[in-house]
């Protein structure tokens, strides 16, 4: 099988091989430090609590950590201080003149927008890990007990040191994984996260049909349903708008360049599983922040508004995926540059003038695809909502995450895959490639 030979062709190149090792060995450290808990918390009674909160936003959060959160583990922020970190700074070099000066600085300028980011990762994750340890120590158990063994600021001080100091060392582990390993290291320790609580979703399931709790057929329909949705992921993730371009004759000497008709590929959603991940990251800080304030009205309502199921939050969501398609999309492609690089090399497109109408063409296709991809993405992740309330699905494996696990696949496969054809050795497939696309928020 052509596959199997291709991923067989990865043992026989050191250099690919070494990168493969470092990235499992990297992950496999992360796990393990997922199922390491803080000290002083019931672990007993904490996983029992979020087997009732599968429906609120912590659930929600507990599937991107891998059950980290649920577990109180030192790693239960996970890399989300990171993420937002990334999107603030992101946002702050469209509008900020000195950031936007060390863009243009090269190496040297990109090492300190990297620094910046790591000390507003520490920022907002002193914020969280007080906010999460706020909420813990004000759980009070069926019985009367707590969460926490014992309660106050010794606790809070040596939960927040553990958390914030377990974020720190995924953001570093992630950078060694992009740095030194295969595919993005954020995006991967995200993507293991969710599969590793893939395995017991299935389990619950299968149990539910042995108990009589689901009907074997409606089994059967959610199973086709989640194929389906993979098979649409990866065809708009690969999905492409080529536009023609013609490249005139010259001659240079003796040599005759040009004369040739080619396309311009343009991704129908160039920001894949970044919107995804960013806007996930933006929903959990109403909730943070409520935890602080447990007894004021207006904050418990909003943290009661800020749930999966509820439409202001559906609606809030999709609002900020559409927002970073586009974002994303304006900070990796511009098509001003692509338009005077057509025309420098002799290229224009049939029936539009080089220069500034080639942009403005280019930039109204952009914008058009974007708004289709932004679309696709918005059904697919708000999908499980529905999908559990027909079919009463007793986990949360569908629209963020599959796009989520199916974009990083895709991305780590077309890296992996351009490694070995770089070495001369075949692809995982004879017919077509993997167009990748990687998530580096740095």
């Amino acid at each position: 099988m052509p596959g199997l030979k291709g991923f067989g062709d990865i043992f026989k190149i050191p250099e690919l091989r070494r990168r493969l090792l470092i990235t499992l060995g990297i992950l496999a450290a992360y796990r393990l430090g997922s199922a390491i808990p803080i000290p002083g918390v019931n672990i007993a009674a904490m996983t029992q609590l979020f087997q009732a909160q599968r429906g609120t936003i912590f659930g929600f959060l507990d599937m991107f950590s891998g059950g980290a959160l649920s577990r109180m583990s030192i790693f239960a922020l996970g890399v989300m201080p990171y993420i937002n970190a990334s999107i603030i700074m992101s946002l702050l070099q469209t509008v900020v003149p000195a950031l936007q000066k060390l863009t243009k600085e090269g190496e040297s300028g990109q090492r300190k927008i990297i620094q910046i980011t790591r000390y507003l990762t520490l920022a907002i994750g002193i914020i969280q890990a007080f906010g999460l340890t706020f909420w813990v120590q004000s759980i009070q158990l069926p019985g009367g007990g707590t969460v926490v063994y014992n309660p106050g600021m010794s606790f809070r001080m040596i939960a927040v040191l553990t958390m914030l100091t377990g974020t720190m060392l995924a953001m570093w582990l992630g950078e060694q994984i992009t740095d030194n390993g295969i595919g993005n290291g954020i995006s991967l320790i995200i993507f293991t996260g969710i599969i590793c609580s893939l395995p017991g979703d299935i389990g619950n399931t299968f149990h539910m049909v042995g108990a009589k709790e689901m009907n074997l057929f409606v089994m059967i329909l959610v199973g086709i349903i989640l194929v389906t949705i993979v098979g649409l992921v990866v065809l708009v993730e690969q999905a492409q708008r080529k536009l023609p371009v013609t490249y005139a004759r010259r001659v240079v000497g003796r040599r005759v360049y040009g004369g040739q008709n080619t396309y311009l590929p343009l991704k129908v959603d160039q920001s894949g599983v970044i919107a995804v991940i960013f806007a996930v990251s933006l929903l959990a800080f109403p909730t943070t922040i409520s935890q602080f304030f447990p007894n004021v009205g207006w904050m418990k309502a909003i943290s009661e508004r800020f749930m999966p199921e509820m439409l202001v939050y559906n609606l809030v969501y999709a609002g900020l995926i559409i927002f970073f398609c586009y974002f994303y999309t304006a900070l990796v492609f511009n098509p001003s540059d692509v338009a005077e690089n057509l025309r420098k090399w002799g290229g224009y497109m049939p029936g539009v003038r080089p220069g500034q109408p080639t942009a403005e063409y280019i930039d109204h296709v952009v914008t058009r695809i974007t708004f289709g991809g932004a679309l696709f993405v918005c059904a697919i992740a708000i999908l499980p909502v529905y999908l559990k309330k027909l079919f009463n699905i007793p986990f949360y494996f569908g629209g963020t995450a599959l796009l989520i696990v199916v974009g990083v696949a895709l991305d780590t496969v077309g890296q992996m895959e351009s490694q070995l054809i770089m070495r001369h050795y075949e692809g995982f497939l004879k017919k077509g490639r993997f167009k990748g696309r990687f998530f580096n928020v740095r």
